[in-house]
């Protein structure tokens, strides 16, 4: 005789919960690739660890200023001339999420518990990972845009509580000689020379006296990276271009070429890995008229972005629940999280600032 593992039996659900948040973690776009736990991550995107060990629903992080002061020279006294350090603070909330799926009474007959719990596990985790990569790109962007495949409305402001924050005028830039979403024209589209561009500005902005967090880049192999994720429209541009076979190339002979921030890489130019997701967020207002298709691609650098995750006591990141339906004909899976992201923005002197992202703005429209 078979030995079935009845609904809601314990060594199931730790099982499955375990399976559930290894399959999402596969599935995510940015999770397989851009993520990393802890202060010293270098990678885009970083797991604060605090709330699965601890009670609370909010997780608090400081990045600390470059010191401005001048060196005291001579024999000038020092003392009381101290600088100090300058702590500027983030926060961000976290909540639960759920969603289910109804086994359906006649695959309850038809097959054994085990199963219809790898059809939900697997269903459900592409789900999961579809949540957190639509939540990535419109935090990371600042804004819901118009993507017609997302599982979010258009109005949507965020989760949680952590609102959508908009780029600062420090950390936007938009394609050819556009500077102002009211004059991006058609022809500004995704260049090598946009990139060069992008590169330049992380290098020299911010640090120093000026009170702007410097983007730092990622480390990936001994080598300081870059991570720039294009729309679909924007890498046929991009791709049309002469340049092109020169930015293929590049990849090749990278150092590092076999970690996951390179994983399916389009190409690489002054150390920015070039990726391409659909979900990159879309507009349709731009231009002096209102009227032109353009893109949000992002420019990353370390800790661009942050989430932490609450167990609830469990010690898993996902729960994986069971509840008998009609009578027992049927089974109902459920699976929940609780968690929270957002932008890494710190308001330094009044303004906010983001950390660690560039919003690279251009013109783009599908080319069929």
């Amino acid at each position: 005789m078979r030995t079935i593992v009845g609904v809601g039996d314990p060594k199931a659900v730790q099982k499955y919960s375990t399976f559930l948040a290894v399959d999402v973690g596969r599935e995510s776009y940015f999770s397989r690739k851009f993520m990393g736990e802890g202060e010293q991550a270098q990678t885009p995107l970083q797991v604060i660890t605090d709330l699965e060990s601890d009670a609370g629903d909010k997780v608090s992080y400081d990045v600390v200023m470059q010191l401005r002061q001048k060196p005291v020279e001579g024999d000038n006294p020092i003392e009381g001339k101290g600088e100090k350090l300058r702590f500027y603070t983030d926060s961000l909330l976290i909540d639960q999420a759920r969603g289910n799926v109804d086994t359906g009474g006649r695959m309850t007959r038809k097959r054994t518990i085990h199963d219809m719990r790898k059809i939900a596990r697997t269903r459900q985790a592409e789900w999961w990972a579809r949540i957190f990569d639509e939540l990535w790109f419109m935090y990371l962007s600042g804004a819901r845009g118009i993507n017609p495949d997302f599982t979010y409305e258009t109005s949507y402001t965020g989760f949680a509580g952590n609102s959508f924050v908009a780029p600062d005028s420090n950390h936007i830039l938009y394609a050819g000689s556009a500077t102002a979403k009211n004059n991006l024209a058609s022809t500004d589209k995704m260049t090598k020379l946009f990139i060069e561009r992008l590169v330049t500005k992380a290098q020299v902005m911010g640090g120093g006296v000026q009170g702007i967090p410097a983007i730092q880049p990622c480390k990936v192999a001994g080598e300081e990276r870059y991570v720039m994720v294009l729309h679909p429209w924007a890498e046929h541009d991009l791709r049309q271009s002469t340049d092109w076979l020169e930015i293929q190339k590049a990849l090749s002979s990278a150092e590092g070429r076999n970690t996951p921030i390179f994983q399916n890489a389009l190409g690489m130019h002054r150390g920015v890995v070039l990726h391409s997701h659909k979900g990159v967020i879309r507009f349709s207002d731009y231009g002096a008229g209102g009227n032109i298709s353009a893109v949000r691609n992002l420019f990353l650098g370390r800790q661009a972005g942050v989430i932490a995750f609450g167990t609830r006591g469990t010690g898993f990141r996902f729960d994986w629940h069971e509840e008998p339906q009609d009578h027992g004909n049927a089974v109902e899976i459920s699976t929940s999280t609780i968690f929270g992201m957002k932008k890494t923005a710190f308001t330094i002197d009044g303004v906010s600032r983001d950390f660690g992202v560039i919003a690279a703005d251009c013109a783009a429209a599908d080319p069929s």
